[in-house]
């Protein structure tokens, strides 16, 4: 799991793919952060991806670096509701901290991947590296 997180502190944006009536859907989002296992992600209730998340919890994400390095993480979604969370997630970003101003804004959601499994791989001929978490 270090591997992971590691990787993605160093590179926060990736893109993250959702169902949306049986199409995929793909956009940019920014990694938050770490806790217990969890890699967290926000966003807003307002959205179309909030919509998808809460009916189809399931996501991967993928995003590459200018060593042609990669990742690419799958796993469930887990919405929470923990204001001390929020409060962190907030902090982790100032441009969240600067859309959302505080851990209860009504629209801010906090979702972390659980079951999670993470694939790093690179053009070195080694096989890719899996990781559950």
């Amino acid at each position: 799991m270090d591997q992971v997180i590691k990787f993605l502190k160093e590179n926060i944006n990736v893109f993250l793919a959702t169902l949306d009536k049986g199409e995929p859907r793909v956009r940019p989002f920014q990694f938050m952060l770490e806790e217990g296992g969890k890699i967290y992600f926000c966003t807003n209730n307002t959205k179309d991806v909030y919509v998808q998340l809460k009916a189809h919890p399931f996501v991967e994400l993928s995003m590459a670096n200018q060593k042609y390095e990669w990742i690419r993480v799958r796993g469930g979604v887990r919405f929470t509701d923990d204001l001390a969370m929020k409060a962190k997630v907030l902090e982790a970003s100032q441009l969240v901290k600067s859309i959302y101003k505080t851990a209860d804004n009504p629209i801010l959601e906090v979702f972390y991947i659980e079951h999670g499994h993470a694939t790093l791989a690179d053009f070195s001929g080694q096989p890719p590296r899996e990781i559950d978490f």
